[in-house]
């Protein structure tokens, strides 16, 4: 192969190898290094390329053996020490039976997320290294230490020598409510006050963290009737591997109830990535009319409705304003790119009844022509949605400015765009 052939095999494969790296790396600035010592390591074992067909799976393969190696290497200059917990430490008594994990500390694993109850079981239980358990799953050791600090502390919150341990943490079932039908009165007031720092682990749009047990139902109403016109049900079925990297899987059913609910549910399955700083799509199976539709995140038809703009390819989880957007009652400016959220206040939303002190997260993106507005609490958890279309959104379909289709509704300037309300989203969270 010579130069020429390489680089535009390289050229055509570089969004996919881009997005496999920087979904791999810890930050940009290791993912940097590593493509370029991906490109260095093709551009010198190009002639052992047996068919030219195969080389975008090759390249891969070349970027994910260098991602192997500077997690090796990381490992082995990070181990770091960390304080023992005579519980945990204990967690192995001798019986008849052999070794044994005392039964308190085995059922309080039961009740921890699946993440903590692994780090635990790996270091504590099977004794690996912080090195081992980095390399077996293909994180840093600052984040291996990270992880044991914080599962530690949920752990001691629970067990039963902790003085903290309630049976109100134990894992009962709650008595699912209905939707309603008619969206809730409410009001949105301003506090004038700094925006609290919240980690949000839900996947945006869907109401749902992307971990093992989670499941929700979440419903839209649109405006100004405000009756409910979809409910979609989510719920995290499995683990999934999507290109060498781990997710969960996610199920979800929409129901369309312009018809009684009567038609047959769309159905989304797909799969996303929590990390410690991160959640990302991995890959989306859509089922209709009888055909499945399945992209993942090396696909370029992929990011035109499931990517995000930022350099790891995935949406914060601890959010604090920005400055990217700046909002002055229901004048925004925002930065001249695609894709923007950032949080632009604090706000008291009241609605059916109770009061919720939340942040505000909002969303733009120019390109398709929309915004959303997103009230969230300290728990991480989203307690109103709104969607407001720009002016002259989907104009084809609607034949229509939306100024004059829902005159009524409230409107945000952005830019100096019009944008107009069109509908809410609410959760089985706030029932």
């Amino acid at each position: 192969m010579n130069d020429a052939e390489f680089t535009h095999h390289i050229t055509s494969c570089e969004s996919a190898l881009k997005r496999y790296v920087y979904y791999k790396m810890p930050s940009k600035a290791d993912a940097d290094d590593v493509l370029q010592e991906t490109l260095l390591a093709s551009y010198l074992q190009r002639n052992t390329l047996k068919s030219i067909d195969a080389f975008k799976p090759w390249l891969l393969r070349i970027a994910s053996n260098k991602c192997n190696d500077f997690y090796r290497k990381y490992a082995k200059q990070q181990e770091v020490p960390i304080e023992s917990d005579a519980v945990l430490e204990n967690a192995l008594s001798q019986s008849q039976y052999g070794l044994t994990i005392a039964e308190t500390v085995q059922e309080t694993l039961a009740l921890l997320n699946p993440k903590d109850s692994q780090i635990l079981w790996l270091f504590y239980i099977q004794r690996l290294s912080q090195a081992e358990i980095s390399r077996l799953l293909g994180v840093p050791v600052g984040t291996v230490k990270s992880r044991l600090h914080t599962a530690k502390q949920h752990f001691k919150r629970i067990h039963p020598h902790s003085l903290t341990y309630k049976l109100a943490n134990s894992k009962g079932e709650c008595k699912m409510q209905k939707l309603p039908d008619t969206l809730p009165e409410y009001k949105i007031e301003n506090l004038n006050e700094v925006p609290f720092p919240v980690r949000w682990e839900e996947v945006m749009g869907w109401f749902i963290v992307p971990r093992l047990g989670e499941k929700c139902t979440w419903a839209m109403y649109d405006w100004p009737e405000k009756k409910r016109t979809h409910r979609t049900e989510v719920e995290v079925t499995g683990r999934a591997v999507v290109h060498g990297i781990e997710g969960v899987e996610i199920v979800s059913n929409e129901y369309d109830e312009h018809e009684g609910g009567k038609t047959e549910p769309v159905c989304y399955i797909f799969v996303e990535q929590l990390t410690d700083t991160h959640k990302r799509p991995l890959a989306v199976t859509h089922i209709a009319d009888g055909l499945k539709w399945m992209t993942t995140f090396l696909d370029e038809e992929f990011w035109s409705k499931w990517g995000v703009s930022n350099d790891n390819y995935g949406k914060e989880i601890d959010l604090k304003p920005k400055g990217a957007i700046v909002r002055d009652g229901n004048n925004v400016q925002s930065c001249m790119q695609d894709k923007i959220t950032d949080v632009v206040g604090r706000n008291l939303v009241t609605i059916g009844g109770k009061l919720y002190d939340c942040v505000c997260l909002m969303y733009v993106d120019d390109v398709r022509g929309y915004l959303t507005e997103q009230f969230i609490d300290a728990n991480g958890r989203t307690v109103l949605w709104r969607r407001f279309n720009r002016d002259d959104w989907n104009m084809n379909t609607y034949k229509q400015p939306w100024s004059e289709k829902l005159p009524d509704n409230e409107r945000f300037t952005v830019n100096g765009k019009l944008y107009v309300h069109w509908y809410d989203c609410l959760s089985d969270y706030i029932l």
